[in-house]
């Protein structure tokens, strides 16, 4: 009998990198969200070769209780690096950073990474948006429209990111 474990991953692998590339920001939220599931339900690792294969990477990183594996951070710091290339050559990317500031700053400041960039807090709101929204707990229109703000700024990036390449 043929061995498909190599075939398997090699598809989950590039399952992975297909969604990466069609939408960077979704990626990142995506893989902080198996992390965070994987962590919760270490039984359920074995359902699909994709959670196998992100158990697999957390445990070789040491990430089992907390942490994010390094394709997020690598793609993070992707993300980062295009964010200052659009601030300098795109007027509306920074008008769009400009409105979202203030609430950025105000989620950091509540946090124990006061300093972490504008565009982990963006994900990070939207990964805590999530989260409530899984809890079913209430939405404020405050909140919302913050929500509305965020996903223009990562929809705008990962649009660039697609565009690059």
């Amino acid at each position: 009998m043929k061995s498909t474990i190599g075939t398997t991953k090699l598809k989950t692998e590039s399952r992975m990198l297909k969604s990466k590339k069609d939408n960077i920001a979704e990626y990142i939220l995506y893989l902080w969200q198996m992390e965070d599931y994987l962590r919760a339900f270490p039984q359920q690792a074995d359902a699909t070769p994709e959670l196998q294969e992100i158990k697999e990477m957390m445990h070789r990183e040491g990430l089992i209780e907390s942490g994010h594996l390094q394709l997020a951070k690598n793609a993070l710091s992707e993300l980062e690096e295009l964010h200052t290339s659009l601030l300098n050559e795109d007027a509306m990317y920074r008008a769009a950073i400009i409105r979202l500031q203030p609430s950025l700053n105000l989620l950091k400041a509540k946090t124990d990474r006061p300093t972490m960039s504008d565009i982990e807090a963006s994900l990070t709101l939207l990964y805590q948006i999530m989260l409530l929204r899984l809890q079913k707990r209430e939405i404020t229109p405050a909140t919302a429209d913050v929500q509305q703000r965020a996903t223009q700024v990562l929809t705008f990036l990962s649009r660039a990111y697609r565009d690059v390449k």
